[in-house]
């Protein structure tokens, strides 16, 4: 879709003109909607079918190794891919861990790198203000207006939603070789993260049944579990949770979540310092996407990791008077 886009955009900024930021087009929407029940909607339901049929099948240890292989290569490559690396930076990897870890990405439905990273980086620069696509502080007050925002910035949002100039928000990338190719195949890795848990389970049980509870664990269920710890960055950790420094949105931590979703839950740590590519800010903090990069490092597959130090992290800090807790 951002091909598509990228020639809305051309075709709606005249050269003499400002360059739009974001685009409103039917067009765009339809993709949109047909992406949200696909990829959004259509997991929810095998997440069901993978409970209905478990409760009849007896679940096999290749059934739930398949769950947590899949699982663990997606969400690390939304974690430490989609997010630290080529939205925020926050470290520099070799060509081939980079188009890994794009592949990995887009394994989890959720958006081809680039438009991804440029959903992400409006978000960032509107945070939770008139413009953010998916903040949940902006349906109005009371209980109504938080449940109202929670769904939408959950879910609902991705149904239709404008779309961020790609051309504005991720230059970088469109020059990027190797993530334009990744970007140009995104369907293709997510046919190819629910075929390899298919065939595994089909061949390693000889069985149509394998084949069919290994597509549904280590595909559907896995995606969406994935999707619900990534969504969850959008809701609940912009309603519920601590604060400790001073940012103009209403981000929060969440530190009981930061196990389930690679340590992204240390969102509003995040928001504080988007340039860090640990997120727990300290080693006692359970980040396991910042493990994974320093992995990377011991291995020489990554370099020019950028963390904050104590002087940076004290100077953004609240007193404690003002530090709060969400809601």
């Amino acid at each position: 879709m951002d091909d598509v886009a990228c020639q809305l955009f051309s075709e709606n900024n005249p050269t003499d003109g400002p360059r739009k930021k974001v685009i409103d087009s039917p067009y765009l929407n339809k993709f949109q909607r047909i992406h949200f029940i696909l990829f959004d909607v259509a997991p929810a339901i095998g997440a069901v079918a993978t409970v209905v049929v478990s409760l009849t099948y007896k679940v096999t240890s290749l059934d739930l190794v398949l769950f947590a292989v899949m699982w663990l290569f997606s969400g690390l490559g939304i974690s430490v891919g989609y997010h630290r690396l080529f939205t925020h930076r926050t470290f520099q990897a070799s060509p081939t861990v980079r188009a890994l870890l794009g592949i990995f990405g887009s394994m989890a439905g959720q958006g081809g790198v680039i438009s991804w990273t440029a959903m992400h980086r409006r978000h960032h620069e509107c945070g939770d203000q008139e413009g953010d696509l998916h903040s949940p502080n902006l349906s109005g007050p009371g209980w109504k207006g938080w449940i109202k925002g929670f769904v939408h910035a959950h879910f609902t949002w991705m149904y239709a939603h404008s779309y961020p100039n790609v051309s504005h928000y991720a230059p970088d990338l469109l020059k990027d070789r190797v993530i334009v190719w990744v970007n140009r195949r995104y369907y293709t890795w997510i046919v190819l993260g629910l075929l390899i848990p298919t065939v595994i389970g089909g061949l390693y049980s000889q069985t149509w049944m394998g084949a069919l509870t290994g597509f549904l664990w280590g595909g559907a269920m896995r995606m969406f579990v994935v999707e619900q710890g990534i969504f969850s960055l959008n809701s609940l950790c912009h309603l519920i949770g601590k604060r400790r420094f001073k940012t103009h949105d209403q981000s929060t931590n969440i530190a009981w979540l930061s196990p389930f979703i690679f340590g992204e839950s240390w969102h509003h740590n995040h928001h504080a310092f988007p340039g860090s590519a640990s997120f727990g800010l300290a080693w006692y903090r359970i980040d396991p996407g910042y493990w994974f990069i320093c992995l990377l490092s011991v291995l020489g597959q990554a370099w020019d990791i950028k963390i904050p130090t104590r002087e940076q992290i004290q100077r953004r800090e609240l007193p404690k008077a003002q530090a709060s807790t969400r809601p």
